[in-house]
């Protein structure tokens, strides 16, 4: 997982032109876009969604196959849990429409991290991630999710 702020997006230009064009488009957008999906570029699609925090998502720590995720609330802040997958338990099965995975029993030295406020957060496929947690209290916030479709030269 990688935390950090806005300002330093060009800091990852060498990691990925599709993760930098994602976050080029959290930089760029307008906090009052309308919720939906859009399609950045061939492999980058930006969803915007609207919701409650909450103080336990119960599905538990989220894992994508085949995308990063790159999460920053536009409107609101939320605390994104975190742990590696390995060696966790299988919560709720491999969903492959939608390219997901819930696991429990998170590491040891499982953590969080909150978003939001120039800060965002890029989840790779190791990383389990639990969102919707309220930082201080439940707060509706308006989140922009960046999926970055991900490809194994031994696929």
């Amino acid at each position: 997982m990688i935390v950090d702020t806005i300002k330093n997006i060009d800091l990852y230009k060498g990691l990925s032109e599709d993760v930098y064009t994602g976050l080029e488009y959290i930089r760029d957008v307008n906090p009052d876009i309308a919720l939906g999906e859009y399609q950045v570029s061939e492999n980058v699609k930006a969803i915007v969604s609207e919701y409650e925090t909450i103080e336990n998502f119960e599905r538990g720590y989220e894992a994508h196959k085949h995308v990063i995720d790159i999460q920053y609330p536009l409107k609101g802040l939320e605390r994104v849990k975190w742990s590696p997958i390995q060696d966790m338990e299988v919560n709720i099965p491999y969903d492959e429409n939608k390219d997901r995975t819930f696991y429990k029993k998170p590491h040891p030295q499982a953590t969080y991290v909150d978003i939001g406020s120039g800060i965002f957060a890029i989840m790779f496929p190791e990383d389990g991630h639990g969102p919707q947690h309220f930082v201080n209290e439940p707060l509706l916030i308006k989140k922009l999710t960046m999926k970055i479709a991900i490809k194994f030269t031994n696929e």
